[in-house]
């Protein structure tokens, strides 16, 4: 859209407040506002994560999830490697290839996915995108299939709006990526067989360990299905037929960091003080609303995400409307350096590949507060950025 007369930078004033905290990362994401490294002092460094101490430890990790997310009891829960990354790809190389898949992409981590079932495991796949800022035809999927998926879209700002599409009666499994929707959506554990998500995301953890949900339904998959391709150390799920139950117990595949873990316990700790799940999704449909309002008010810049339905609470990821902008990757990232450098927005550059823009993190973890402060801000830089463009024409 023209404005036909625009505001001087001249004119707009320098805002006099600042965030109190001006991480707004989607990743790792901010910590919870309480936290402090003293926090963590009872962290068993130097002890084996098979020790008594250890186990306890892990056990708490796996069954607080469970109590703040109301995982149903008979799923299975377990912490893996290699943050949301290990545990997508541990279900997709354990469980697909016993049928069809569809692949269904609307950002990169989804077409992530895809890359690895087509070209790595040359899977029968069909494939649905939708460019970022759409969703897919929800209504098409085949679930006669298996179905891969991510709950909320990163690098794009998209979600499912709901769990509705997903069939109760399907012949296949659903897996569902839900690294930056766990903690801050509601998600309908009847329909999701598998769920992945990561502790740096929501709940601000810390990076490199991963956690696999699987329904009843996946295990009896896991049982009785042995793909035709072998499966490293790292990814096996079950021996000699049946599921490794010490996985899901905290007996980790891997060295896990202790100190990560009581990072962990701490976080699910803040969850449970701020009102569980409920506060959680609250907090961040209020930070998500306050930058909702501000593109409303504001027509030089607009959700990513053209359908409200599909809009994130989290990953908030916004693109620049205004005429005047020449070179739409070099103005976003141009604010975005000197929003940083003012030290009020940290690291809100947009995906590197997604289209040019910001993306602002408003989970749980971040304060509206300190979102309604940043955003005069956004505006007084956008400002300056319009004017030095100018000048240097």
């Amino acid at each position: 859209m023209t404005i036909e007369q625009p505001v001087s930078h001249d004119t707009v004033r320098k805002p006099d407040v600042r965030p109190a905290n001006p991480r707004f990362s989607s990743g790792p994401c901010a910590k919870p506002p309480t936290f402090d490294l003293t926090k963590l002092a009872d962290a068993a460094l130097g002890r084996s994560h098979r020790a008594a101490v250890g186990k306890d430890k892990l056990k708490a990790a796996i069954e607080g999830t469970r109590e703040v997310l109301g995982i149903p009891a008979d799923y299975k829960i377990g912490i893996v490697p290699a943050s949301d990354t290990g545990a997508v790809e541990m279900a997709l190389w354990s469980l697909l290839g016993e049928r069809k898949v569809e692949m269904l992409a609307w950002e990169s981590f989804g077409s992530g996915w895809v890359t690895d079932v087509i070209k790595q495991l040359k899977i029968e796949a069909e494939v649905k995108t939708a460019d970022y800022g759409q969703i897919v035809d929800l209504g098409s999927v085949d679930f006669a299939n298996d179905v891969v998926f991510t709950w909320n879209g990163t690098t794009s700002g998209v979600r499912v709006p709901d769990g509705d599409w997903i069939a109760d009666d399907r012949q296949g499994l659903t897996i569902c990526d839900a690294t930056s929707a766990a903690f801050a959506m509601d998600l309908p554990w009847d329909k999701l067989d598998v769920t992945t998500f990561s502790w740096q995301k929501v709940l601000g953890g810390e990076a490199a360990h991963g956690m696999l949900i699987l329904s009843p339904r996946a295990v009896e998959r896991l049982e009785n299905y042995t793909p035709s391709w072998p499966l490293p150390k790292i990814f096996r799920l079950t021996k000699g037929g049946k599921l490794i139950e010490g996985i899901f117990t905290g007996a980790t595949i891997n060295t896990p960091s202790m100190l990560a873990v009581e990072d962990y316990l701490f976080a699910l700790d803040w969850a449970r003080s701020v009102g569980g799940l409920k506060g959680l999704i609250a907090r961040a449909d209020a930070n998500a609303g306050a930058v909702h309002a501000f593109c409303v008010q504001n027509d030089w810049i607009a959700n990513l995400a053209e359908d409200d339905a599909t809009r994130s609470n989290t990953s908030v990821c916004l693109k620049f409307t205004d005429d005047r902008i020449r070179d739409g990757a070099t103005f976003a990232k141009a604010v975005a350096k000197r929003l940083e450098a003012e030290n009020i927005a940290l690291d809100i550059g947009a995906y590197r590949d997604a289209p040019a823009g910001l993306r602002i993190w408003c989970g749980g973890t971040v304060e509206t507060s300190d979102i309604e402060a940043m955003l005069p801000w956004l505006a007084w830089v956008f400002e300056a950025e319009i004017a030095a463009q100018t000048e240097a024409a």
